[in-house]
Protein backbone atom coordinates (compact mmCIF):
# COMPACT_ATOMS: atom_id res chain seq x y z
CA UNK A 1 0.00 0.00 0.00
CA UNK A 2 1.48 3.11 -1.13
CA UNK A 3 1.08 6.63 0.87
CA UNK A 4 1.32 9.90 -0.47
CA UNK A 5 3.18 12.58 1.08
CA UNK A 6 1.75 15.73 0.57
CA UNK A 7 3.36 19.25 1.35
CA UNK A 8 1.52 21.86 3.43
CA UNK A 9 0.57 24.52 1.54
CA UNK A 10 2.37 27.15 4.31
CA UNK A 11 5.80 25.10 4.62
CA UNK A 12 8.10 27.36 2.75
CA UNK A 13 11.52 25.15 1.83
CA UNK A 14 14.49 26.01 3.60
CA UNK A 15 17.16 27.89 1.47
CA UNK A 16 19.91 25.83 1.04
CA UNK A 17 23.21 26.89 3.66
CA UNK A 18 25.93 28.73 2.04
CA UNK A 19 29.12 27.06 0.97
CA UNK A 20 32.14 28.88 0.07
CA UNK A 21 33.05 28.20 -3.66
CA UNK A 22 36.68 27.10 -2.61
CA UNK A 23 35.11 24.13 -0.16
CA UNK A 24 37.20 26.91 2.67
CA UNK A 25 36.39 26.21 6.47
CA UNK A 26 34.95 29.71 7.54
CA UNK A 27 36.32 30.99 10.88
CA UNK A 28 33.55 31.92 13.31
CA UNK A 29 35.10 34.92 14.48
CA UNK A 30 31.75 36.22 16.00
CA UNK A 31 31.72 33.42 18.51
CA UNK A 32 33.79 35.09 20.86
CA UNK A 33 32.81 39.22 20.13
CA UNK A 34 31.02 39.23 23.27
CA UNK A 35 33.93 38.51 25.34
CA UNK A 36 36.20 40.73 22.59
CA UNK A 37 33.82 43.57 23.67
CA UNK A 38 34.58 42.70 27.37
CA UNK A 39 38.09 42.96 27.05
CA UNK A 40 38.31 45.95 24.49
CA UNK A 41 36.24 48.17 27.06
CA UNK A 42 38.60 47.18 29.94
CA UNK A 43 41.30 48.02 28.06
CA UNK A 44 40.28 51.48 27.04
CA UNK A 45 38.72 52.40 30.57
CA UNK A 46 42.37 50.94 32.23
CA UNK A 47 43.78 52.98 29.70
CA UNK A 48 41.85 55.87 30.35
CA UNK A 49 42.59 55.49 33.92
CA UNK A 50 46.18 55.41 33.83
CA UNK A 51 46.46 58.52 31.64
CA UNK A 52 44.47 60.47 33.79
CA UNK A 53 46.40 59.20 37.24
CA UNK A 54 49.50 58.77 36.29
CA UNK A 55 49.92 61.26 33.07
CA UNK A 56 52.27 61.03 30.29
CA UNK A 57 56.21 61.29 30.47
CA UNK A 58 56.10 64.03 28.22
CA UNK A 59 59.37 64.65 25.93
CA UNK A 60 61.17 67.62 25.62
CA UNK A 61 59.21 68.30 22.52
CA UNK A 62 56.23 69.17 24.31
CA UNK A 63 57.45 70.27 27.65
CA UNK A 64 60.48 72.65 26.60
CA UNK A 65 64.36 71.60 27.22
CA UNK A 66 67.43 71.28 25.36
CA UNK A 67 68.75 68.33 23.01
CA UNK A 68 72.12 68.25 21.45
CA UNK A 69 74.22 65.40 19.63
CA UNK A 70 77.82 64.25 20.74
CA UNK A 71 80.36 62.96 18.88
CA UNK A 72 83.64 61.63 20.55
CA UNK A 73 87.18 60.09 19.07
CA UNK A 74 86.56 57.21 21.27
CA UNK A 75 83.88 55.06 23.15
CA UNK A 76 82.35 56.31 25.73
CA UNK A 77 79.67 55.19 28.35
CA UNK A 78 76.56 57.33 28.79
CA UNK A 79 76.53 57.36 32.16
CA UNK A 80 79.90 58.66 32.52
CA UNK A 81 78.94 62.10 29.90
CA UNK A 82 75.98 62.28 32.11
CA UNK A 83 78.19 62.53 35.53
CA UNK A 84 80.50 65.29 33.62
CA UNK A 85 77.23 67.33 32.61
CA UNK A 86 76.13 67.31 36.24
CA UNK A 87 79.47 68.16 37.79
CA UNK A 88 79.19 71.09 35.08
CA UNK A 89 76.18 72.37 36.52
CA UNK A 90 73.74 71.59 33.79
CA UNK A 91 70.52 69.78 35.50
CA UNK A 92 68.73 65.84 35.04
CA UNK A 93 70.76 65.32 31.73
CA UNK A 94 69.41 62.19 30.19
CA UNK A 95 72.23 60.91 27.87
CA UNK A 96 71.55 57.63 25.22
CA UNK A 97 73.77 56.24 22.73
CA UNK A 98 73.08 56.95 19.07
CA UNK A 99 73.57 54.38 16.87
CA UNK A 100 77.40 53.46 18.18
CA UNK A 101 79.29 54.11 21.32
CA UNK A 102 80.62 57.50 20.38
CA UNK A 103 77.58 59.02 19.17
CA UNK A 104 75.85 60.21 22.17
CA UNK A 105 72.07 62.32 22.49
CA UNK A 106 71.85 64.65 25.49
CA UNK A 107 68.28 65.75 26.29
CA UNK A 108 67.95 68.07 29.33
CA UNK A 109 65.00 70.67 30.86
CA UNK A 110 65.71 74.21 30.20
CA UNK A 111 68.79 75.77 32.10
CA UNK A 112 68.48 78.60 33.87
CA UNK A 113 71.54 81.16 33.03
CA UNK A 114 72.38 79.38 29.90
CA UNK A 115 72.08 81.41 26.60
CA UNK A 116 70.66 79.53 23.86
CA UNK A 117 73.44 81.23 21.48
CA UNK A 118 76.14 79.66 24.92
CA UNK A 119 75.38 76.18 24.78
CA UNK A 120 76.92 74.81 22.40
CA UNK A 121 80.25 75.95 24.30
CA UNK A 122 78.71 75.38 27.14
CA UNK A 123 78.36 71.73 26.38
CA UNK A 124 81.24 71.11 24.65
CA UNK A 125 83.34 72.50 27.68
CA UNK A 126 81.28 70.18 30.20
CA UNK A 127 81.56 67.27 27.90
CA UNK A 128 85.12 67.00 27.39
CA UNK A 129 86.70 63.71 29.48
CA UNK A 130 90.35 62.43 29.71
CA UNK A 131 92.09 61.59 26.43
CA UNK A 132 88.15 61.78 24.49
CA UNK A 133 87.85 65.10 22.89
CA UNK A 134 84.17 65.64 21.94
CA UNK A 135 82.43 67.70 19.16
CA UNK A 136 78.82 68.93 19.72
CA UNK A 137 76.26 68.88 16.76
CA UNK A 138 72.35 70.21 16.58
CA UNK A 139 71.50 71.92 19.42
CA UNK A 140 68.16 72.74 19.94
CA UNK A 141 66.48 74.43 22.59
CA UNK A 142 62.63 74.66 22.57
CA UNK A 143 60.92 76.55 24.76
CA UNK A 144 58.10 75.75 27.13
CA UNK A 145 55.55 77.63 25.83
CA UNK A 146 55.98 75.94 22.10
CA UNK A 147 56.07 72.82 23.63
CA UNK A 148 52.55 73.47 25.02
CA UNK A 149 51.55 74.74 21.94
CA UNK A 150 52.75 71.90 20.13
CA UNK A 151 50.92 69.57 22.70
CA UNK A 152 47.30 71.10 22.08
CA UNK A 153 47.69 71.11 18.29
CA UNK A 154 48.76 67.54 17.85
CA UNK A 155 45.73 66.62 19.83
CA UNK A 156 44.02 68.41 17.73
CA UNK A 157 45.55 66.85 14.56
CA UNK A 158 44.55 63.09 16.12
CA UNK A 159 41.30 64.63 16.52
CA UNK A 160 40.64 65.99 13.28
CA UNK A 161 42.05 62.48 11.86
CA UNK A 162 39.20 60.66 13.38
CA UNK A 163 36.48 63.15 12.25
CA UNK A 164 37.70 62.46 8.54
CA UNK A 165 37.96 58.99 8.28
CA UNK A 166 34.45 58.77 9.82
CA UNK A 167 32.80 61.47 6.64
CA UNK A 168 35.27 59.34 4.51
CA UNK A 169 33.68 55.49 5.30
CA UNK A 170 30.41 57.04 5.34
CA UNK A 171 30.07 57.80 2.62
CA UNK A 172 32.91 55.13 0.66
CA UNK A 173 30.75 52.43 2.77
CA UNK A 174 27.85 52.85 5.50
CA UNK A 175 27.63 54.67 8.25
CA UNK A 176 27.41 51.51 10.74
CA UNK A 177 30.61 50.35 9.51
CA UNK A 178 31.90 53.78 9.60
CA UNK A 179 31.60 54.31 13.49
CA UNK A 180 33.02 51.19 14.15
CA UNK A 181 35.54 52.07 12.05
CA UNK A 182 36.11 55.52 14.20
CA UNK A 183 35.39 53.24 17.75
CA UNK A 184 38.16 50.81 16.56
CA UNK A 185 40.73 53.54 16.03
CA UNK A 186 39.63 55.17 18.88
CA UNK A 187 40.49 52.76 20.97
CA UNK A 188 44.09 51.71 19.35
CA UNK A 189 44.37 55.56 20.46
CA UNK A 190 43.88 55.17 23.75
CA UNK A 191 45.31 51.85 24.73
CA UNK A 192 48.67 52.22 22.87
CA UNK A 193 48.88 55.76 24.75
CA UNK A 194 47.71 54.51 28.41
CA UNK A 195 50.67 51.53 27.98
CA UNK A 196 52.97 54.64 27.47
CA UNK A 197 51.27 56.19 30.63
CA UNK A 198 51.51 52.72 32.60
CA UNK A 199 55.02 52.21 31.93
CA UNK A 200 56.12 55.56 32.05
CA UNK A 201 58.24 55.36 28.49
CA UNK A 202 58.58 58.76 27.09
CA UNK A 203 56.25 60.42 25.25
CA UNK A 204 57.29 62.95 22.41
CA UNK A 205 56.68 63.69 18.63
CA UNK A 206 58.23 60.55 16.94
CA UNK A 207 55.52 58.56 19.28
CA UNK A 208 52.79 61.42 18.06
CA UNK A 209 53.84 60.25 14.70
CA UNK A 210 53.71 56.81 15.18
CA UNK A 211 50.15 57.05 16.03
CA UNK A 212 49.28 58.99 13.28
CA UNK A 213 51.08 55.82 11.12
CA UNK A 214 48.75 53.68 13.35
CA UNK A 215 45.67 55.45 12.58
CA UNK A 216 46.44 54.74 9.15
CA UNK A 217 47.40 51.39 9.35
CA UNK A 218 44.02 50.46 11.01
CA UNK A 219 41.61 52.14 8.82
CA UNK A 220 43.79 50.12 5.99
CA UNK A 221 42.67 47.36 7.86
CA UNK A 222 38.89 48.42 8.31
CA UNK A 223 38.50 49.52 4.56
CA UNK A 224 39.65 46.31 3.38
CA UNK A 225 37.81 44.59 5.43
CA UNK A 226 33.99 46.74 5.09
CA UNK A 227 34.88 46.28 1.40
CA UNK A 228 34.65 42.58 1.55
CA UNK A 229 31.72 42.89 3.48
CA UNK A 230 29.85 45.04 0.82
CA UNK A 231 30.70 42.57 -1.47
CA UNK A 232 29.34 39.68 -0.21
CA UNK A 233 26.01 41.55 1.51
CA UNK A 234 25.68 41.93 -2.36
CA UNK A 235 26.37 38.89 -4.18
CA UNK A 236 25.90 35.82 -1.36
CA UNK A 237 22.29 34.61 -0.99
CA UNK A 238 20.98 32.38 2.00
CA UNK A 239 23.60 33.07 4.32
CA UNK A 240 22.73 35.41 8.08
CA UNK A 241 24.78 38.66 8.56
CA UNK A 242 26.84 36.85 10.97
CA UNK A 243 27.96 34.78 8.37
CA UNK A 244 28.21 37.10 5.99
CA UNK A 245 30.78 38.58 8.28
CA UNK A 246 32.74 35.71 9.02
CA UNK A 247 32.96 35.07 5.35
CA UNK A 248 34.78 38.30 4.53
CA UNK A 249 36.98 37.94 8.01
CA UNK A 250 38.44 34.37 6.90
CA UNK A 251 38.42 35.55 3.00
CA UNK A 252 40.79 39.18 4.18
CA UNK A 253 42.34 36.61 7.32
CA UNK A 254 45.43 35.35 5.08
CA UNK A 255 45.98 39.53 3.51
CA UNK A 256 46.00 40.88 7.10
CA UNK A 257 48.26 38.28 8.68
CA UNK A 258 50.67 38.85 5.82
CA UNK A 259 50.46 42.80 5.76
CA UNK A 260 50.66 42.62 9.74
CA UNK A 261 53.72 40.61 9.63
CA UNK A 262 55.11 42.54 6.79
CA UNK A 263 55.37 45.22 9.03
CA UNK A 264 56.48 43.89 12.46
CA UNK A 265 59.35 42.71 10.34
CA UNK A 266 60.17 46.62 9.86
CA UNK A 267 59.25 47.38 13.33
CA UNK A 268 61.57 44.94 15.10
CA UNK A 269 64.19 46.05 12.86
CA UNK A 270 63.91 49.35 13.60
CA UNK A 271 63.83 48.57 17.05
CA UNK A 272 66.77 46.82 17.14
CA UNK A 273 69.22 48.68 14.59
CA UNK A 274 67.23 51.71 14.70
CA UNK A 275 68.98 53.42 17.73
CA UNK A 276 67.52 55.99 20.66
CA UNK A 277 66.27 57.83 18.04
CA UNK A 278 63.63 55.01 16.23
CA UNK A 279 63.31 53.47 19.87
CA UNK A 280 59.85 54.56 20.84
CA UNK A 281 58.40 55.54 17.51
CA UNK A 282 59.34 51.26 16.99
CA UNK A 283 57.84 50.70 20.58
CA UNK A 284 54.95 52.38 19.80
CA UNK A 285 54.44 51.14 16.20
CA UNK A 286 55.09 47.70 17.86
CA UNK A 287 51.83 48.03 20.22
CA UNK A 288 50.16 49.33 17.53
CA UNK A 289 50.26 46.84 14.99
CA UNK A 290 48.64 43.94 17.38
CA UNK A 291 45.84 46.33 18.57
CA UNK A 292 45.00 47.75 15.49
CA UNK A 293 44.98 43.83 13.80
CA UNK A 294 42.31 42.83 16.93
CA UNK A 295 40.04 45.70 16.91
CA UNK A 296 39.47 46.02 13.22
CA UNK A 297 38.11 42.32 13.74
CA UNK A 298 36.05 42.31 16.89
CA UNK A 299 35.31 46.57 17.36
CA UNK A 300 34.75 48.06 13.63
CA UNK A 301 32.66 44.58 12.16
CA UNK A 302 31.40 43.82 15.85
CA UNK A 303 30.10 46.96 16.68
CA UNK A 304 28.77 46.97 12.94
CA UNK A 305 26.67 43.43 13.29
CA UNK A 306 25.69 44.51 16.71
CA UNK A 307 24.07 47.77 15.08
CA UNK A 308 22.20 45.88 12.68
CA UNK A 309 24.09 45.48 9.72
CA UNK A 310 22.07 43.76 6.90
CA UNK A 311 22.08 43.40 3.13
CA UNK A 312 19.59 46.07 2.75
CA UNK A 313 22.09 48.87 3.84
CA UNK A 314 24.37 48.01 0.63
CA UNK A 315 21.13 47.78 -1.91
CA UNK A 316 20.97 50.96 -4.24
CA UNK A 317 17.26 51.94 -3.71
CA UNK A 318 15.71 52.57 -6.63
CA UNK A 319 13.57 56.19 -6.69
CA UNK A 320 9.61 55.16 -6.48
CA UNK A 321 9.46 57.65 -10.07
CA UNK A 322 11.79 55.36 -12.08
CA UNK A 323 9.85 52.44 -11.05
CA UNK A 324 8.08 50.50 -13.76
CA UNK A 325 4.59 50.40 -13.96
CA UNK A 326 3.44 46.93 -13.47
CA UNK A 327 1.15 45.87 -16.88
CA UNK A 328 -2.67 44.55 -15.89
Amino acid sequence: MMTEVTQQPNQVPEEPKYVHPDNERIINFMKIALPAALISIVLTIGSIFFIMTKGLNLGLDFTGGVSAELNYTEAVEPAAVGRALADAGFKDPVVQTLGSNRDLIVRMPVQDGVEVEDLTAALTKAAQLPNNSVEVHKVDAVGGQVGNELYVRSAGAVALALILMLVYVTIRFEFKLAVGAVLSLFHDIIVTVGIFALMQWPFDLTVLAAILAIIGFSLNDNIVVSDRIRENFRKIRGAEPREIINIALTETLRRTIHTSMTLLLVVVAMMVLGGAGLQWFSVAMFIGVFVGTYSSIYIGTAYALWRGLNRQDFVVQVKPEFEEEQLP
